[in-house]
This record gives C-alpha cells, sequence and structure tokens, in this order.
C-alpha cells in the first residue's frame, strides 16, 4: 500500500528563513528514507493555491516565526482540511507572543519573569526597570531581536533610536535571570528529558549559538538535581497542556543555582515549532529516548490532523 504524500513547508520570507530551509530539508530526507511521497514547498504568499493544487494527505510543518508559527499557516491548513504536525492555531499564536504566553504559563502555576510591554520610542532615555534587564520582540524566534541590558548600563539600549530599526516597535522587557539555559522537550504529553545549553564564545544563547556548529555545548541528561530536573519536565509538561500545544514542543528555562542548592527557576517560553536542524535540541533529545530521526518525523506525520 503507497505511503501518505507528504507536503513539508519550508522557507517563508521572514528572519528565520534559513533555519526552516535546514529543518526543511533534514525533515524531507528523513521522511523519503522511511518511504513517504514527500514535496518540499518553499512558502509564499500563495500557500493556499498552491496546497489546493497539490492536495497532499499531510502538511508537515518546517516553518518558523511569524506566519508559519503563529497560528497563520494553521488557520490555512485547517480551511483546506489538509491534515498538519504540531500545534494548532490558538497554541501557536498563544505560544509565539509572549506576553500572552506568560499569561497563561502564570494562570497554570508556572514560574515566569517579571516583564513589562515597552515601546522602543518612550524608553530610549529611562530604563523601563531596573537593570539587568532583556528586551525582545513578542513575536520573534531564534533570539532576533535581543537586547540584554547589563546592571551598569547607564542607558537603554541606542539600537533602539535606529531608523531602520528592523522590528515592531512594540517590545516585552523582562527581568534578567542569570544562571544556565536549560530546555525540555515534550512529546505526546510527555517529558523526553532535559538538555543544560552552554554557549561557546557567545554572551548568550543568540541565533548563532543555536544554528552555527560548535556555536553551544549540550549536555545531556543535565547536569542538575533529580528534583531540578523533574520539576522542569513537570512545569515543560504543564505548559504544553496550558498552552493547548499538540505534537512535539520545547520549553526553555533558566536556572539560577545558588551554593545553598537553593535558586530561581523560571520558564521563558514554549516552542511550538523547534528546529529540526543538525544542531537542534529535539532531535538530541528523542535520540536519547532511542528514537531516530527518522522515525521521530514519522511519528509527527502519523500524529498529524486538523482541530488541533
Amino acid at each position: 500500500m503507497a505511503r501518505q504524500h507528504v507536503a513539508v513547508l519550508m522557507g517563508g520570507w521572514v528572519n528565520e528563513r534559513p533555519v526552516s530551509l535546514a529543518s526543511g530539508r533534514e525533515c524531507a530526507s528523513a521522511l523519503e528514507e522511511a518511504g513517504y511521497k514527500v514535496t518540499c514547498i518553499d512558502v509564499d504568499r500563495d500557500i493556499s493555491a498552491v496546497l489546493k493544487k497539490l492536495k497532499p494527505d499531510v502538511a508537515f510543518n518546517a516553518l518558523h516565526g511569524p506566519y508559519g508559527e503563529d497560528g497563520c499557516v494553521q488557520g490555512i491548513l485547517e480551511f483546506l482540511n489538509i491534515p498538519y504536525t504540531h500545534s494548532g492555531v490558538l497554541a501557536s499564536s498563544l505560544a509565539m507572543n509572549k506576553v500572552k504566553a506568560k499569561a497563561v504559563m502564570a494562570a497554570a502555576g508556572i514560574p515566569v519573569t517579571e516583564h513589562l510591554v515597552v515601546n522602543r520610542h518612550d524608553i530610549q532615555r529611562e530604563h523601563p526597570m531596573a537593570p539587568p534587564y532583556v528586551l525582545k520582540p513578542i513575536n520573534e524566534g531564534s533570539s532576533f531581536g535581543v537586547l540584554i541590558v547589563k546592571e551598569d548600563q547607564e542607558f537603554p539600549p541606542q539600537e533602539l533610536s535606529r531608523a531602520d530599526w528592523p522590528y515592531p516597535d512594540v517590545l516585552m522587557c523582562e527581568k534578567f535571570i542569570d544562571g544556565r539555559e536549560l530546555t525540555c522537550a515534550v512529546m505526546n504529553d510527555r517529558s523526553i528529558g532535559v538538555i543544560d545549553i552552554v554557549p561557546v564564545g557567545h554572551g548568550f544563547y543568540d541565533y548563532d549559538a543555536k544554528y552555527v556548529e560548535g556555536g553551544s555545548k549540550h549536555i545531556l541528561p543535565a547536569k542538575i538535581s533529580p528534583i531540578v530536573y523533574q520539576t522542569i519536565e513537570t512545569l515543560a509538561v504543564k505548559a504544553h497542556q496550558a498552552l493547548g500545544c499538540r505534537g512535539v514542543s520545547r520549553a526553555d528555562f533558566r536556572f539560577d543555582e545558588k551554593q545553598d542548592g537553593s535558586g530561581e527557576l523560571i520558564c521563558l517560553e514554549v516552542n511550538t515549532q523547534p528546529g529540526m536542524t543538525p544542531t537542534s535540541l529535539v532531535p538530541e533529545l528523542a535520540a536519547y529516548q532511542g528514537m531516530s530521526f527518522k522515525d521521530l518525523v514519522s511519528w509527527m506525520v502519523e500524529d498529524a490532523s486538523c482541530c488541533r
């Protein structure tokens, strides 16, 4: 019996296009190896017409960032009645909006940072909160537009006054939490492990640390106390469920570990479209559980549905 025809949605026109293309190519290759009929689509604004003509059985969503990760393409797939991978319209939209996601997670008892919404034009001369803090676009991924303001910095970042500022004027300002960068993937409503991320040659886990080979070191399983490890797994699943995520998601945490064994653990955000590149975290966590990349993407296809 012929295997399903899978359309791998990739590329797009936003900042994360290169990452999406890399994810899409990896996933398409693995799906072909698994026996699926695969068509790669470099997504443009005519995606609805392209899919109507192609009539795939399943859409594998390998898009990242706005339009692909925020409920837009998910809505198109719902209208076309094409089963798709990852989270649905509402969960994708909620998780992509960092401010709304924090409100939902806080209501579910998940610890989040102190934060507020600011306009870049209003904070060019005066700090919106006591440093250190972080400024970031509300609806971007892959650390695009992230600015870290250190404790000894007298004024907000001067980049905010640029005439060619490439992001929206409205930003999220959140308290900077020092410590370790930890991430936990959730698959089918259960944790598949926690990684400790150590950026190499980077001040924080920025775009290059994420996607350039050697940009970060991944310690798996994370060398933290069993209690903290289990707490992160519990919180990641709770965040996944509170936002209504489906399939695979990944929650990012900061852990400010103290000498006395105590420490502050907060959830930064949930990614509904985690990267699937050679340096990505979810495939690494799946492999740790004994699942090959081919089996991982095949599971995603078999899990695909509408009304997610």
